[in-house]
Formats: structure tokens, C-alpha cells, sequence
């Protein structure tokens, strides 16, 4: 499947995840801003297929992501950050949401896996009562968007004091 064609409106997103119930295949889900793709996000979506035949992936929408980070966010627009996780193997299908939760459409999908990271706690996993199985996935190493954003940004600033500095 091509990558733009993994990129789905809600509507798409509800009518594959059937197919793919209908088959008996489980449909997983996970979420977040994928700023900036690192291998917390990789060591998510492998766990997320093996434990489910159909991985769907929730995007926070521009608008979403500067009511939650700040006006400085995100650094790729939706569309961008979209592409970047539908160009994955395993990713089915990506769709993006404007509320700063996923949980209205973790309500719709109702998927049989939630999936975050093991920096998580579960408590704060949003849909952690309502789908049946939830899942936090240990990663190699403690990383965030945030935090890269923030080292490219401190590198940046003294890289511009060092100049000014000469």
C-alpha cells in the first residue's frame, strides 16, 4: 500500500479496522505527536504488531500539539509528521485528531490493544479503562520529542553565542 494511502480520514480509519475485525484480525492502536520519529516511537509500533495484524496510528493535529507544547510546536506540520509514520511497515493507517486526547477516538476505533511507552504511567494512559488490553512497551532508551527538540535547540543557541562571542 502506498504511503499517502495509509493516511486516513476517521471514516476510512472505522471501515479498515472492520475489514480487518471481520477477517479476525486485532486492530492495535497507539497515539502521539511524532515530532521528531526516534526509536521510542520505533520500539511502540513493532511491539504494536505483534500484538495485532492492524496498527493504527492517532496524530495529534497542529492545533493540538501548540495548545499542549506551545506556540514552538510542533516543528513539522501534520501532514509532514503523517507521511513520516504512514512510510513505516508497520503502520496500516494513520489518521489525525484535533482534540489534545485520543480518547474520543479510541471510543470509536475501540481497538483491541492500546499501546505507549514504558515512560508512561498507566494511569495517565489515556483509554487505559476502556480497551481490553493495554500494553506498555519498554524502550531501548529514555527519549522524547521534547527532549531532542530541546538539544538541538540549546546546540543552536550556543553555537549563535559562541559566533557572537568571537
Amino acid at each position: 500500500m502506498k504511503t499517502s494511502n495509509k493516511i486516513m480520514s476517521l471514516l476510512e480509519v472505522l471501515r479498515h479496522a472492520g475489514i480487518q475485525r471481520a477477517a479476525g484480525r486485532k486492530v492495535a492502536f497507539t497515539n502521539g505527536v511524532f515530532d521528531i520519529l526516534h526509536e521510542g516511537h520505533l520500539d511502540v509500533l513493532e511491539e504494536a504488531k505483534r500484538h495485532a495484524q492492524y496498527v493504527v496510528v492517532g496524530i495529534n493535529s497542529d492545533k493540538s500539539v501548540t495548545r499542549m507544547k506551545g506556540p514552538s510546536r510542533p516543528v513539522l506540520i501534520q501532514n509532514r509528521r503523517a507521511a513520516v509514520v504512514a512510510g513505516l511497515a508497520n503502520v496500516d493507517a494513520v489518521v489525525i485528531f484535533n482534540e489534545d486526547t485520543p480518547l474520543e477516538l479510541i471510543k470509536v476505533l475501540s481497538p483491541d490493544v492500546l499501546l505507549k511507552g514504558g515512560d508512561w504511567d498507566f494511569k495517565d494512559i489515556v483509554g487505559n479503562d476502556i480497551v481490553p488490553k493495554v500494553v506498555q512497551v519498554k524502550t531501548r532508551i529514555a527519549i522524547s520529542d521534547s527532549l531532542i527538540i530541546e538539544a538541538i535547540q540549546s546546540t543552536v543557541k550556543c553555537a549563535k553565542c559562541a559566533e557572537r562571542d568571537k
